[in-house]
């Protein structure tokens, strides 16, 4: 047997060298065999860089995660994951992993109804056990508020510290997880008399690739992503994280407690009779936040470098907006799948191609109305990018004139 690789620079390119034998089609099996004869158990962050570096060196990232489950794969058992710092209660990363426990016990009631269609003849009506299945999925659509907090508070501190690739693939497996729930509902839906046997068809087509998705979500989290934010990010950082993980919610858990960081956090406000003044008048701080808040629209501004300056926060925000997405690049924010259009809308607004874009979408019972409009000063220098959200179901309904006074609520 080979002598093991110690060092961690050579460790990493072998782990480069590995992971693109994959991507030309070397079986995990193999490549997970020769990963233990050179170089045992691989430190997560070495993953993390290796994966950066092959990004960086026009590795595509839609290739990296197409790739990315046989990675794992790969990799699963090698891993030397463990925490470098205790987590304390309640912290966030204790509170996503309470989240994951939670998650895999309604993953287990899943695999136990599974057994339990399998174990019936074809012929018989097991619309029960797809009922039992349906409540169980519907628990799991919990799992966006996890995979959220994820996005817009973890990997903007990720960023920050340099960390980009790794996120944005992860991110593109969320979209993955929620493509595969959502496919599964209709299946639910529109088979009222499913036999044994169809039930069986659906578990095998689309209800256990969805769990074995969320499995393997779990696994990249508690091995790679976890320890690697624990090493990374400092007492402020997860304070200002997990300040505004009430905002986004919480899948299938609540707290008890709040977790309280070692030192002293100075919540006062300054400068707020400040007056900020406008060719046409002048607004106190207060007052400039609540009409940006009270307009009913949603406002979110990215300036010329691409990063988010400031969003509106108004009680009924369509797309929510955390504050760690504030300097973040505006791609990162969104899905890998629309960065692209991202780029195109601000490549034609900062070449002066064009200065509005609109889309409308059908959301969640809404009928949203998205617009983006570049900002130029009175010289026509590009200051960066409005986006504008509303939804336009109640305009929609409107007919004739309204011209008493009449409250709407």
């Amino acid at each position: 047997m080979s002598e093991l690789i110690n060092n961690s620079r050579n460790r990493i390119d072998e782990l480069k060298s590995l992971i693109k034998k994959i991507h030309e089609g070397v079986s995990p099996e193999e490549t997970k065999s020769k990963l233990i004869e050179k170089l045992g158990a691989v430190p997560y962050g070495e993953v993390v860089q290796a994966e950066e570096e092959l990004i960086n060196e026009g590795l595509d990232r839609e290739e990296i995660l197409k790739f990315c489950d046989l990675h794992t794969q790969a990799l699963k058992g090698n891993l030397d994951s463990e925490f470098s710092k205790p987590i304390p209660p309640n912290h966030p990363v204790d509170i996503f992993i309470k989240e994951n426990r939670e998650i895999e016990k309604v993953i287990d009631d899943i695999k136990h109804i599974f057994h339990e269609v399998k174990k019936r003849p074809g012929a018989q009506d097991s619309n029960d056990l797809l009922k039992a299945l349906h409540e169980k999925f519907n628990l799991l659509m919990d799992i966006e508020k996890h995979y959220l907090k994820k996005e817009n508070l973890l990997f903007p501190y990720l960023e920050k510290h340099e960390v980009t690739g790794p996120p944005m693939v992860m991110w593109g497996k969320h979209d993955e997880v929620r493509s595969f729930l959502k496919s599964c509902f209709p299946l639910f839906e529109n088979n009222p008399d499913a036999t044994a046997e169809v039930v069986n068809g659906f578990i095998e087509l689309m209800f256990e690739p969805t769990v074995k998705a969320i499995e393997e979500m779990i696994y990249k989290e508690e091995k790679i992503l976890f320890p690697m934010c624990i090493d990374l990010l400092n007492e402020i950082e997860w304070y200002e994280i997990a300040s505004q993980f009430d905002e986004v919610g919480y899948c299938l858990y609540s707290p008890e407690g709040k977790w309280e960081p070692g030192f002293e956090v100075d919540n006062q406000k300054v400068g707020e009779s400040d007056k900020v003044k406008f060719e046409n008048g002048s607004l106190s701080q207060e007052e400039l936040e609540g009409i940006l808040n009270t307009i009913p629209v949603d406002i979110t501004f990215v300036d010329k470098d691409d990063k988010v300056k400031f969003f509106s926060h108004g009680g009924n925000r369509i797309f929510q907006r955390p504050k760690a997405v504030l300097g973040r690049q505006v791609q990162y924010c969104h899905p890998p799948s629309s960065v692209h259009i991202v780029n195109q809308i601000l490549e034609d607004f900062k070449s002066g191609k064009q200065s509005s874009a609109k889309f409308w979408i059908n959301f969640q019972g809404m009928y949203v109305h998205i617009a983006y409009y570049a900002v130029r000063n009175s010289e026509g220098e590009y200051l960066g990018a409005l986006e504008v959200t509303q939804d336009i179901n109640e305009y929609k309904k409107l007919e004739g004139e309204r011209r008493i006074l009449q409250y709407d609520n």
